[in-house]
């Protein structure tokens, strides 16, 4: 096998060890079906049967310690001696904390979120544990930039922001083939795949290959903001080709470039792709659908959420996030859920997931499915959906009502003076200022829920609502918005109902004790503990959600919730059940410490270590 010092190591996707062997540079690369040993609380492990290839060229040593995920100055000398590294780095030895200040210099002199974004990505490539280190030490200001919004604008530049491989792409070529691609993967103890087809991304609609972004911003919340390990967590992209006429005719586009595979094709490659995922990585790593089209997102949710441990983040997720946030405005309104009459602008994934937990939520407050439905009304792009409408889905129909048509959702609004109002249909000012006046003249404390991503979608900002309400609006919004100061001295600090308030702590909660099928009793279960983590103080500051610095606890709190639902209703499969829940699962959080690369060393007595010798 040759290698070529100036690109070998491009071509390799992460996690290379370096050691120094018989003074020579080597490269341990973890083989397809390595056996792995889990270690500890953080969650790395360590190669019982490496392939090890001895690399010729001392240019190639450079490499491997420049692309490894390794500590940079925060080696000892003895680590940088043993290694062989000694004199690549300059002479000094920083700790964790003086890398975390040298990043956000260097991350304060960038001219926009789009070279925010391409920084952190970079890091993430050169020194994993730093990366999370920075996320943690102030999310609230970095989870803009590696997901929602600037996810979005990173998914547009994705063919030029892309430098290394961080997930597997699988294309409709590989039909047949799915198991053999999923063995270009090192790691062989994954507990969650985030997958996409890239067809449906935020509001920007089909970006194909492009969409890879999504998964790989996903999984890494997963870590920084749930703790999972994120060698555990693998991103996914199914290529299928792209409708995108645009890319399609971009030169720099890096998918597929033909039209989308649709019908039995289409459908082969899914089941090949789920069954291939579980044969390897077993019947309890968690499968997360993102960003797929309204036609197959409800149908593949439909067909899968009883054979295999998945669930849909758009549908569910989104839903736990909205429910969590009407739940903790019921505090202030100090009602009940089944007291509301509510109005969505939209009518596709998450609307209707969202609708089918409230109405899960007015069940279990003791009000029968039937009255439950009938308080819930939507507006798609034909406007309302009544009985007797032409063209309607199954998933419509269920919300489709006794009433005249009406095409606007002024009037609707008008019309049926709901309670709460959720946009998720990603027409940015859907909520004007005469439906914001006459959500505030037949209600005290109205309900504005404006939840499409990216920010330049959402229906209506934090200031109008709050402006317009004269600060009685309860108003939650899908990306985040600036505090807003009214001319009465009143600052409102903006509710963001982000699933990353969700995904995190359920991805952990459910690959912590090994659940099979995620149902939406757990979505629930998410949306409650997540509303009893808002604190009156937070409620009184317009908060409808924990500040987001606190989110790594949240999801704590939420993955504990979980394990004792799951065991409490038999659906968990790991045994013993732990006694102590709270600290089984701390025990599987990622540390961002760094590893001890130094060998052990140590000497015996001296008379044991007496070189014998004879006489010839």
């Amino acid at each position: 096998m040759e290698f070529d010092g100036n690109h070998v190591v491009d071509l390799i996707p992460f996690r290379l060890f370096y050691f120094s062997h018989n003074n020579e540079p080597t490269l341990f690369l973890p083989p397809p079906d390595s056996v792995r040993e889990r270690r500890g609380n953080s969650g790395n492990s360590r190669f019982t049967d490496p392939v090890v290839v001895k690399v010729m060229t001392q240019k190639l040593n450079v490499h491997v310690y420049r692309y490894a995920h390794l500590e940079g100055m925060a080696f000892s000398l003895e680590e940088r001696l043993q290694l062989g590294i000694h004199g690549l780095l300059p002479p000094c030895f920083l700790s964790q904390d003086v890398q975390l200040l040298r990043v956000l210099k260097n991350y304060e002199m960038k001219r926009d979120d789009l070279d925010r974004y391409v920084f952190l990505m970079g890091l993430q490539d050169r020194n994993e544990k730093l990366f999370y280190r920075v996320l943690t030490s102030d999310t609230e200001r970095f989870m803009p930039i590696v997901y929602t919004p600037t996810v979005g604008l990173a998914c547009q530049m994705y063919g030029l922001a892309f430098r290394r491989p961080r997930g597997l792409f699988i294309t409709i070529h590989d039909l047949t083939h799915i198991s053999t691609v999923l063995q270009s993967w090192p790691e062989k103890d994954i507990r969650a795949v985030c997958v996409t087809d890239g067809e449906r991304i935020l509001g920007l609609g089909d970006l194909g290959c492009y969409g890879m972004g999504i998964p790989v911003g996903k999984l890494a919340l997963y870590t920084a903001c749930g703790g999972m390990p994120p060698q555990q967590c693998l991103p996914v992209m199914l290529d299928v080709g792209t409708d995108n006429e645009e890319l399609l005719k971009d030169p720099l586009y890096i998918g597929l470039r033909h039209k989308r595979i649709r019908g039995q094709a289409y459908d082969d490659l899914l089941e090949e792709f789920m069954k291939a995922v579980s044969d390897r990585y077993g019947m309890d790593c968690l499968i997360q659908f993102e960003d797929f089209a309204n036609t197959n997102a409800f149908r593949l949710l439909s067909k899968y959420r009883n054979q295999f441990c998945t669930f849909n983040d758009d549908i569910q997720g989104t839903a736990a996030v909205a429910v969590a946030g009407l739940l903790a405005a019921l505090r202030v309104t100090k009602s009940k859920m089944s007291d509301h009459t509510i109005v969505f602008q939209g009518a596709g994934e998450a609307a209707m997931g969202i609708a089918d937990l409230i109405t899960m939520a007015m069940e279990k407050e003791g009000l029968p499915k039937d009255k439950a439905l009938r308080k819930i009304w939507m507006v798609d792009s034909k406007g309302l959906i009544v009985k007797g409408r032409d063209h309607l889905t199954h998933e419509k129909e269920r919300f489709a009502h006794e009433h005249e048509q009406m095409r606007n959702l002024v009037d609707v609004v008008h019309e049926l003076k709901p309670t709460a109002i959720i946009g998720v249909a990603a027409i940015s000012g859907a909520f004007t200022e005469e439906i914001i006046r006459d959500m505030a003249s037949f209600n005290e404390r109205p309900i504005i829920f404006a939840l499409s991503n990216p920010t330049s979608k959402a229906e209506c900002t934090a200031e109008q609502c709050y402006a317009i309400t004269e600060g009685r609006g309860i108003f939650a919004s899908g990306s985040p918005f600036d505090p807003v100061t009214l001319p009465d001295g009143r600052t409102f600090f903006p509710g963001q109902g982000n699933n990353a308030y969700v995904f995190p702590g359920v991805g952990l909660g459910v690959t912590a004790c090994a659940i099979r099928h995620v149902t939406d009793e757990i979505f629930l279960t998410t949306a409650e503990t997540i509303a009893d983590l808002v604190t009156e103080k937070d409620l009184s500051e317009g908060r409808l959600y924990p500040p987001l610095n606190t989110i790594r606890d949240v999801s704590l709190k939420l993955a504990v919730k979980i394990v004792e639902f799951a065991y409490e209703h038999k659906m968990a499969t790991l045994y013993p059940e732990p006694e102590d829940k709270e600290a089984f699962v701390r025990s599987l959080i990622y540390s961002t410490d760094y590893d001890e690369f130094a060998v052990d060393s140590y000497h015996w007595p001296k008379d044991a270590m007496a070189i014998q010798s004879c006489k010839l």
